[in-house]
């Protein structure tokens, strides 16, 4: 039982909480997706097509995901600078499993979304 335990509280040796956190935000995987159907993409179109990420989020995800290896930054040399960022072939094994998922949430989305009502009304309630 203890060995069960050690496995999964240490979040550095847990695999699914370390590297799960990841994705913790909401931008991580929306962020694979767009460089996925993109390629290699600039960091201002990054955040054009996707107009509600703040400037420091969009920074600080790019730059976990790049912690990750999941996304290589590329600098050019040039006046202004470029940069461009794009999946590593380890974010690109990842974009199947988030297509997945993306098609899950799609598929049971109007059920969720209506037991969260009705979860709501039945505690509120019974808070009254």
């Amino acid at each position: 039982m203890l060995k069960k335990q050690e496995k999964y509280s240490i979040i550095e040796i847990c695999p699914i909480r370390n590297v799960v956190s990841r994705f913790g935000n909401k931008w991580a995987l929306l962020l694979i997706l767009i460089l996925s159907e993109n390629k290699s993409t600039r960091y201002n179109q990054l955040a054009k097509l996707i107009p509600d990420i703040s400037s420091k989020m969009l920074a600080g995800t790019l730059r976990a995901l790049e912690a990750d290896g999941l996304v290589k930054r590329t600098v050019y040399p040039e006046v202004p600078m470029r940069v461009e960022y794009e999946l590593t072939p380890v974010g690109h094994s990842l974009v199947p499993l988030i297509k997945q998922l993306t098609e899950w949430a799609q598929q049971h989305m109007k059920g969720i979304v209506k037991h969260r009502h009705d979860f709501e009304m039945t505690n509120s309630k019974a808070q009254a």
